[in-house]
């Protein structure tokens, strides 16, 4: 009786013991207690489900979790990376924001990683490890209905400074088309830092070749206006822009209600879709789209940095899903984006933010941060109209090795007037080991050795209105061309090419409208844009009154004898 008491009296103090250490209290963890945790009984099966999509062979991951043997010399390194919930890579903050796309393992998934590798990583028996995931090579998107790539393969040099190089895609689509999903696959992930696509409508393409014959370049393949556009504050550097060093100092573009930054307020930007390490493909909500208007060409923006010291190859493809079914709300991006900051030389948690103020009405859909190496955290607010001020979405340990597009579950609508701000923090000491210089003040600009600020937002609207083009007598549409004076600045000229009239400010490319009526003429390209021409008692056309959105303006035709002198 003695020694079968001071058996179950070990027997309990073992017990007590195993439940005290036990990385869990929980039901879970008393089970494993009673039990070896093995690879192919507890751990493939969670690998399986959240892992497996990149650690798996020739994928973007450093090894493989689908075999014992590929996992096994990693088990330390998978338990530190779990319990710190690096991994899976999912950075935002839980407290904010509900994401339909969130990955993250639960504490039972963790514990039993844990108590896996405690216990010595063992394999266990063969017979229980479930089938291995099946993985296609094929899209992620599923079967596309196009996919689109760069017109040939693009050689990078062995070494140098980073390169952004711009790709026209024809799309040869004949009929608007309404894009629900798109998916990246870049040609060479070794180089390939980020790929933008934007849409050039053929009135953008058109723009470009006029630029092409007034600067004398090639006009087949003229310079896209996404190209040509920077600001006086850029400076250009081979094939790369960056911020004046002599620029001014805007950390706090929200001070003063100001909207420092690029990116419309009331439009979006034209851009289709972008791409970084870690960047899930866009998948929109039932009954919203993307828009492309037939005849664009899609620009691939291809951000090319020299890693490997050898010269490389790369030919990026972009794949298209359009709509199954009716469009109702139309997808646009924002970017709310501040290009004035200066990071000072050692800073460690350094502040800067941006913001914009919506001009419509709108349903966010899609939050996407980006910066560069010594970016660290970055948090997304919204200021509504009443002064309400609530955290979309917070993000305190930036990757720029992982750059996820957080997806709402819940399209959140939010009205005209609410204001967007950004703010970033960024790590420019030599803590951050991956820092390329923390002695230098650091600005915004295009290479990696650089910094960005730049929210990316996608949400839904309204869909502009179907115009009905009409048919309108040519000598009808000269009487409108000549030159017009609003009073400010140069005066513009209109022209004809065939139905439609030219507006032409100097210095601008010329942008073509499309005849709604006799009087009325609307802009393809710009949303709510037209002009409507007046004629005088005697039936000449004596002025034009143009609406730009809210902007109103009202121009005098200038009578052609007076044309020379004003001019001068």
């Amino acid at each position: 009786m003695v020694r079968r008491a001071v058996f179950i009296a070990l027997l309990l103090t073992a017990s007590a013991a195993a439940l005290f250490f036990s990385p869990s209290s929980s039901a879970s963890g008393l089970s494993r207690a009673k039990r070896e945790v093995t690879f192919t009984r507890d751990i493939a099966p969670i690998f399986y489900k959240n892992c497996a999509q990149c650690h798996r062979p020739d994928d973007i991951a450093p090894f493989s979790v689908i075999a014992y043997k590929d996992a096994r010399p990693w088990a330390k390194s998978i338990r530190e990376k779990v319990v710190n919930r690096t991994m899976p890579p999912w950075h935002a903050d839980p407290h904010y924001g509900e994401f339909s796309n969130e990955q993250r393992l639960t504490q039972s998934e963790i514990d039993s990683i844990v108590a896996w590798v405690d216990g010595g990583a063992k394999e266990g028996n063969p017979k229980d490890l479930p089938p291995a995931p099946k993985f296609s090579h094929e899209w992620l998107i599923g079967k596309p209905d196009v996919v689109l790539s760069m017109p040939q393969e693009f050689t990078l040099d062995a070494k140098g400074a980073d390169d952004y190089i711009y790709f026209r895609v024809p799309t040869g689509f004949t009929e608007d088309k309404w894009v629900q999903m798109s998916e990246f696959r870049p040609g060479n992930r070794k180089v390939v830092h980020h790929a933008v696509v934007f849409v050039e409508t053929p009135m953008m393409y058109k723009m470009a070749q006029d630029n092409a014959v007034k600067t004398g370049r090639e006009v087949s393949n003229p310079i896209s206006v996404f190209q040509m556009q920077r600001g006086r504050t850029m400076m250009t550097e081979g094939t790369v822009h960056r911020t004046r060093p002599d620029a001014p100092v805007v950390n706090d573009a929200c001070g003063q209600n100001r909207n420092q930054g690029r990116g419309g307020g009331s439009n979006g930007s034209p851009l289709l879709s972008a791409w970084a390490p870690g960047r899930n493909p866009d998948v929109y909500p039932a009954g919203t789209a993307k828009f492309i208007p037939a005849g664009s060409n899609l620009i691939f923006q291809m951000h090319y940095a020299k890693m490997t010291g050898q010269p490389e190859k790369d030919r990026t493809s972009m794949a298209l899903s359009f709509a199954r079914q009716p469009v109702e709300k139309m997808i646009e991006t924002l970017l709310v984006v501040n290009d004035l900051f200066a990071i000072p030389p050692g800073a460690e948690d350094h502040e800067a933010n941006a913001c914009q103020t919506l001009g419509r009405d709108v349903e966010l859909v899609n939050f996407m941060p980006h910066m560069h190496v010594r970016g660290r955290a970055m948090k997304y607010e919204i200021i509504y109209p009443d002064g309400k001020r609530v955290t979309l979405l917070d993000v305190p340990q930036y990757d720029f090795n992982w750059q996820t597009l957080y997806q709402l579950k819940k399209p959140l609508a939010i009205p005209k007037g609410t204001r967007f701000v950004v703010t970033a923090h960024f790590d420019n000491s030599a803590k951050n080991n991956r820092n390329p210089d923390p002695t230098k003040t650091v600005r915004f600009g295009e290479p990696t050795y650089d910094e960005m600020l730049v929210g990316f937002v996608d949400y839904a609207r309204e869909k502009p209105k179907e115009r009905t083009i009409a048919k309108v007598d040519p000598q009808m549409l000269d009487a409108y061309v000549g030159e017009y004076s609003a009073g400010l600045g140069p005066n513009f000229t209109i022209t004809r090419e065939g139905s439609l009239l030219f507006f032409t400010i100097p210095g601008q490319p010329a942008l073509p409208a499309t005849p709604a009526s006799e009087t009325t003429f609307f802009f393809r390209d710009i949303d709510g844009a037209q002009v409507t021409f007046i004629r005088s008692e005697q039936g000449e056309v004596s002025e034009l009154q143009a609406e730009f959105g809210p902007q109103k303006i009202k121009a005098k035709r200038v009578p052609k004898a007076a044309t020379g002198s004003d001019n001068k």
